[in-house]
Order: structure tokens, then sequence, then C-alpha cells
């Protein structure tokens, strides 16, 4: 029996709100940004001290919480009955089995779970898609300008039909998350692509705190100069890439450090050269 030959990946840059915010700061986060973890992080991250250090960061405690209290919305809203029990929050302490997790994301996971058990903000509304957290890389959006292809990510916690049949996204924090109004324009911009002619609001919403940002709306050249400006972000990294991986010896040249305060909170700061042994208090 003959076998059809697997389709061929065709490669692509890339290109997400996750790199553009390692590739530049937002506004008033400019002491904490360092470069160099760009370069940790993209070019460097199958090194084996690398890879271990990026797979600790991914299960931190910070990661954690953020990703077990989506989880728990997803939960609340797989069974809707769960909302309108008694012991719904400790049903869903049970699905996720926070038990076996360390006593500060019990704690602060219990926390947000009651929050949103006391004011499920998507109770009653039409929900189009909602993340379970835990899904992987997103399909990417294919996306050009003139000749130049690239692929576009965006890993959208939730998105809500308005009665007005405008769409709405949320997208859930935990912690001391700052709301970055770049990560909403550019999912604006990704459901440009995903629902053509549709209008969109997007908005933020803290799990723990339960603050919630007012709308946020951009009109279509604003989304335009969101377009070029990951274009630029995509090119300009590729670039950066390219000449690293012919010229290593210029790592600290391609991703230039930015040593302070900022390297206690690094997760490379073990394998950096540039982070201080001792940091100031």
């Amino acid at each position: 029996m003959t076998q059809t030959p697997a389709t061929k990946k065709i490669w692509r840059p890339t290109v997400s709100y996750s790199l553009w915010s390692e590739f530049q700061p937002s506004v008033g986060r400019e002491h904490f940004h360092c470069d160099m973890k760009r370069g940790f992080n993209r070019a460097r991250k199958r090194e084996p001290l690398v890879a271990e250090l990026l797979k600790q960061h991914d299960n931190s405690i910070p990661i954690q919480i953020g990703h077990l209290a989506q989880m728990g919305v997803y939960e609340f809203h797989r069974d809707p009955n769960l909302l309108a029990s008694s012991d719904g929050v400790d049903r869903v302490v049970e699905i996720l089995q926070l038990s076996e997790q360390p006593e500060e994301v019990r704690e602060r996971v219990f926390c947000a779970l009651q929050n949103y058990y006391q004011n499920p903000i998507l109770k009653g509304r039409d929900i189009l898609q909602l993340s379970r957290g835990d899904e992987g890389i997103p399909k990417p959006i294919l996306m050009r300008q003139g000749n130049y292809e690239f692929d576009f990510y965006a890993a959208i916690d939730c998105i809500v039909r308005e009665p007005d049949g405008s769409l709405h996204i949320i997208d859930f924090k935990t912690g001391k998350s700052e709301f970055d109004r770049r990560q909403a324009y550019l999912y604006l911009l990704a459901l440009r692509y995903l629902y053509p002619n549709r209008s969109a609001i997007a908005s933020f919403y803290n799990l723990e705190t339960g603050e919630q940002t007012e709308p946020i709306s951009a009109t279509s050249s604003v989304l335009q100069a969101f377009h070029i400006e990951i274009v630029k972000i995509a090119r300009q990294h590729q670039q950066d890439l390219k000449r690293y991986r012919y010229y290593k010896e210029e790592f600290s040249r391609v991703f230039p450090p930015n040593s302070g305060l900022n390297c206690r909170y690094c997760p490379f700061q073990s394998i950096c050269e540039f982070s201080p042994s001792e940091v100031a208090a």
C-alpha cells in the first residue's frame, strides 16, 4: 500500500506578544528589561543548562498560580453546576489536585477560586472560546506584509459574544501582573484575522484581585500600525538569531545585558556572567 508523504511544514519567522515584551519593555518597566533574557530564551534555549532553567521557570510558583487559576475558571464553566453548588469551590479544588501543590500555590489559587465563585464574570455569557491554559502553543495565524510572511501566535484566554454581536476578548491575570495595552491590541489584531468584519474589544481581569480594566478598542489604522510594528520585530529578531548563530562569541553584543536589581528575578542569573554576585537591597 502506497503511503502519502507527510506534508512538510513551511518555516516562517514568528512573532507574539511574548516576544515583543522580551524585545521591548512596556512603558515604565525599562529598568527591569534585559535583552539578554531574550537571547537565553530564544537563541540558547536548547543548551542543557538553559533548558533546565527554563523548565524550572515554567514550574515556578507565579506561573503555576496563573495556570491553575485559569484551569479553575475553565472547570467552573465546563460544568456550570459547580457555580450553583455550595461546595463548588471544593470540588474544583479536588479536580485541580491543589492538595499536591506548595502551600503558597494552594492558598492563592483557592482565594482566586473563591473570588470567581462569588463573582463569575462569564456566567450567562455567550462564550465562544475559553482556554484551560494548558493546551500548549496555539495554531499560528499567517500574516503578510508585501512578500514577507510570518506566523503570529496569540494565546487568547477567552472570547465572548456580546448581545450586540461584537466580540470581547478577556485576558486573565494573577498576582501583580501589569496590564500591558500592547497585548490587548495584538489580540484585537488576531481577531481581525480570525473573525473578519466583526467589531471587537478587549479587557484584562485579575482573578486574585477582581480588578478589571475598561474595554479597549482599536481602529483599523491603529491595528495596521501594530501590524507594521510586529513585522519589524519579527525581522529584527530573525536577524539577531542569525547573527548569533554565525558569531556565537557575539552573544552579549547581539543581546546586550542590563545588570542591576532586575537580575535577582532573572531565571538565568546563575549562568549569566553579567549578573552581579551580590545585588544591593
